[in-house]
């Protein structure tokens, strides 16, 4: 289908019915494979058949899945990054702020736990997390990168 895309947009340019710049614009947006012209990461390739925002988005949501599986909500999204961390610079910046924010979290929990005062605190804190959670995959599927609040920076 792409290549039906650039074979018309070619017979365009040379019936002169768009001029070399629109040529260039059109034809940059084909060979992209972007699945949304708006996004401000720039060209997103498709990860695991998905388009990128759809792929960041799921990386942000399968931190639930440690409500049901023990870990599940760490391993999942690791592993989500560490495969396409290399070939995808937006893939590598939101992996890393998950894992600050998994990271960060964590140690609020830990501390809060061994604290008489902050055990009903615990369930503010999952709330948040999971409100702030939610927040940046919406944010991730259109288009936008949203740093966690309150984390601290282990990966930069």
């Amino acid at each position: 289908m792409k290549y039906e895309d650039l074979k018309i947009l070619d017979e365009l340019r040379e019936k002169g019915s768009i001029t070399e710049e629109e040529y260039q614009r059109e034809k940059t947006k084909i060979l992209d494979d972007t699945t949304s012209s708006s996004s401000s990461f720039g060209g997103s390739k498709p990860l695991f058949g998905l388009g990128e925002n759809t792929y960041l988005m799921l990386m942000h949501i399968s931190q639930l899945l440690g409500l049901l599986i023990p870990l599940g909500g760490f391993v999942a999204p690791v592993l989500m990054w560490i495969t396409n961390k290399d070939t995808n610079a937006n893939v590598d910046l939101h992996g890393k702020n998950i894992l600050n924010f998994t990271i960060s979290y964590l140690i609020y929990t830990a501390v809060l736990a061994i604290t008489i005062i902050g055990i009903p605190l615990l369930f503010v804190l999952g709330i948040i997390y999971v409100i702030f959670l939610i927040m940046a995959a919406v944010k991730a599927n259109n288009g936008e990168y949203w740093r966690y609040p309150f984390i601290i920076q282990f990966f930069k």
